[in-house]
């Protein structure tokens, strides 16, 4: 819990695809893919790599070189490799200078009590003095400029690497959430499954998220995009290459693009009549960088008769709204006493 008249230091976007570090008067001063290469050494794992250098390494590295992805579905799978990537980060934005930081953490809402402690345990074993969680939802919805302090209700969806959590806010709390597993890296082995099953050809998540990036699509819509993918053969070992589409794309991404709109359906059956009244007019605000995929605004817009709308920097918005809470003491407070 905050006391009163004080913030924190820094502010952690601890997410499954990139974590961003914000730093009280500075803004988002670093962010780096959630990743770390380790190798075995004479004390244990020595680190070869942390951020982008470890990400360029996936389905590259030798037998000994092992590249971990520490966060799954927005919570740490492997504690000492989060350890070793916060311990980075933290030095990376020169924290020796803080002398053991005091830091806000976002979590997911749909997070258990074990899990929310590992995050705090693991934030403290990387050099955090004191570490406080806030609802990712909520962190999302003031990064995207949504009044959360006023006496009327606002629904962000942000989806993020790991997770899609689905908010309803108002006066400061949070007034129906829901939180799936379901997200950009979800998208990724979905597009992987994909083409195994239909091309027998096995890519990697490179290549999976690089689809995704250039021709994925929430939905059927021209015009239809086409990417020359590459990869290997599985009945030949080959290396093959075959065409595939934006079509292509959103039949393998249906199921999951599916869950989402059924999510937020779900959250909206949930809303007090004068929130969904107050939703109906503001609207749906789209956030996170799972949120860019094309025409996933025309769905949940078809979904639910709301607009949907995107901020500048969807990506960010859970970090910028960790920007705003370390500036702002009375906001904080509400903020973490709520978790």
């Amino acid at each position: 819990m905050a006391r009163r008249g004080t913030t924190a230091d820094l502010a952690v976007d601890l997410g499954t695809s990139n974590t961003r570090i914000v730093a009280r008067g500075g803004g988002v001063v670093h962010e780096a893919p959630t990743a770390v290469a380790t190798r075995p050494g004479v004390k244990g794992s020595e680190v070869v790599a942390v951020g982008k250098p470890a990400r360029r390494m996936l389905g590259r590295t030798p037998d000994e070189i092992k590249v971990i992805r520490p966060v799954r579905g927005g919570v740490i799978a492997d504690f000492d490799a989060t350890e070793l990537l916060l311990r980075h980060l933290f030095r990376a934005v020169g924290t020796r200078s803080l002398r053991k930081p005091r830091v806000l953490v976002c979590v997911p809402t749909g997070t258990t009590e074990v899990e929310r402690r590992a995050v705090q345990e693991c934030v403290r074993a990387a050099g955090a003095r004191e570490v406080l969680l806030a609802a990712t939802g909520m962190a999302a919805a003031i990064g995207a400029d949504i009044p959360v302090m006023e006496p009327s209700g606002s629904l962000i969806v942000d989806i993020g690497g790991g997770r899609t959590d689905i908010a309803i806010v108002s006066l400061g709390g949070l007034v129906v959430r829901r939180s799936i597993q379901v997200a950009g890296s979800a998208f990724d082995e979905a597009l992987v499954r994909w083409v195994r099953q239909n091309h027998a050809l096995l890519v990697g998540d490179a290549t999976a998220e690089a689809m995704k990036l250039r021709i994925g699509a929430a939905a059927r819509v021209e015009p239809e995009r086409t990417m020359r993918v590459r990869g290997r053969d599985l009945p030949t070992g080959a290396p093959r290459e075959v065409d595939l589409t934006s079509f292509d794309m959103a039949e393998a991404l249906h199921d999951h693009v599916d869950r989402i709109r059924k999510t937020v359906i779900d959250a909206l059956r949930e809303a007090p009549p004068e929130i969904a009244a107050d939703i109906h007019d503001r609207g749906l605000v789209l956030a996170g960088g799972g949120g860019a995929l094309p025409y996933l605004d025309r769905v949940l817009s078809d979904a639910t008769g709301l607009p949907v709308l995107q901020p500048d920097q969807p990506e960010r918005c859970v970090a910028l709204g960790g920007a705003v809470l370390l500036e702002d003491a009375a906001l904080f407070e509400r903020v973490a006493q709520a978790q």
